[in-house]
């Protein structure tokens, strides 16, 4: 297995509104570095990314938000804003205009969805750097016909067409499947492991009946997103069908996880290639989830979606600071 990496990630360290207080980012460059770690501990070759193919970016996300990412943090500073992170605090909801305002204030409120989410000098950099990780590692897996494992930071599965949040600005697994559709795949899944629902990418591909996507994750009447990943969010129009979404309880056991990745599977059984959007905050001790699932379970993981047998991407969602952290990527990525 080939991994897929950057250093570019490293400007990239923020602050978040967390229960009602500023805090240092919970998705920080050191998640990175512990995975990292763990993969050359196992014996990993590693290779940068190719330079981000910016029409893939921009048919994934519209090209305006694209281009707000791009200068937002110039654009903050240019305002006279001395503030160490660009943030929004007004967010168009129910009953407002969606309109694009020429205030950077203004725009970052239009183009994000929560305040655990800022931008920093850095950001765009990473970012970039993370949607050419999932790129890079689309084309190595139908290159070498093997699994390629992109250790994208930021994440992206919370990242929507022209919103970020969720400690997501591009979405990574949205450009992989459109990489491998553009290569010639012709039904391309997206199987979200994550323990929060990837709202991102089911509004990516919502409409459509090339991409399939199924999401397992923490019932959102009680975790975040909270306002997307119910089981009746179906799709629309050609996509009718093709949103699987397999919300289960706060704590539940390890037996109902993998019942629902039963399900999940069965639906990528008409697909011609996967993008596996890895969260490992599914972990017993990860401190943003509540699920049980134990070291042993992410080699059960991998070998159950390896069963279908489909050129598979890996990218990296979720999954923060604990001692396990590499080592449950590291035990996914060995049976994968």
């Amino acid at each position: 297995m080939l991994i897929v990496a950057s250093d570019a990630h490293r400007g990239h360290r923020y602050r978040e509104l967390h229960n009602g207080e500023m805090v240092d980012g919970f998705e920080r460059p050191e998640r990175a570095d512990l995975i990292a770690e763990a993969l050359r501990s196992a014996g990993y070759d590693f290779t940068e990314p190719d330079p981000v193919d910016r029409e893939l970016v921009g048919r994934v996300h519209t090209p305006a938000y694209v281009e707000f990412l791009e200068t937002a943090w110039d654009r903050w500073t240019a305002a006279g804003h001395e503030a160490p992170a660009a943030m929004g605090f007004m967010w168009p909801t129910g009953g407002f205009s969606d309109r694009e305002p020429s205030d950077i204030v203004g725009l970052l409120g239009r183009h994000s969805f929560s305040a655990d989410t800022s931008i920093v000098p850095g950001t765009w950099d990473a970012v970039a750097s993370s949607a050419s990780i999932a790129m890079t590692a689309a084309d190595r897996t139908l290159d070498h016909g093997a699994t390629a494992y992109g250790l994208c930071r930021p994440p992206g599965h919370h990242a929507g067409r022209d919103r970020f949040g969720g400690y997501c600005y591009l979405n990574n697994a949205a450009v992989a499947a459109q990489r491998l559709r553009d290569r010639g795949i012709a039904r391309v899944g997206v199987l979200d492991v994550d323990y929060h629902h990837g709202n991102g990418t089911q509004e990516i591909f919502y409409a459509r009946d090339d991409v399939v996507f199924a999401s397992i994750h923490a019932d959102p009447v009680e975790e975040f997103p909270w306002f997307a990943g119910f089981a009746d969010e179906r799709g629309a129009g050609a996509g009718e069908g093709a949103n699987v979404n397999l919300s289960l309880p706060r704590r539940a056991s390890r037996s109902a996880w993998f019942d629902a990745l039963g399900t999940a599977l069965e639906s990528m059984r008409a697909v011609d290639g996967l993008v596996v959007s890895l969260g490992v905050d599914t972990f017993v001790d990860d401190p943003l989830g509540t699920f049980a699932l134990t070291n042993e379970d992410f080699a059960r993981m991998a070998t159950e979606i390896r069963a279908v047998d489909l050129p598979t991407v890996v990218v990296q969602e979720g999954g923060y600071e604990s001692d396990d952290l590499g080592r449950n990527v590291a035990t996914f990525l060995a049976d994968c």
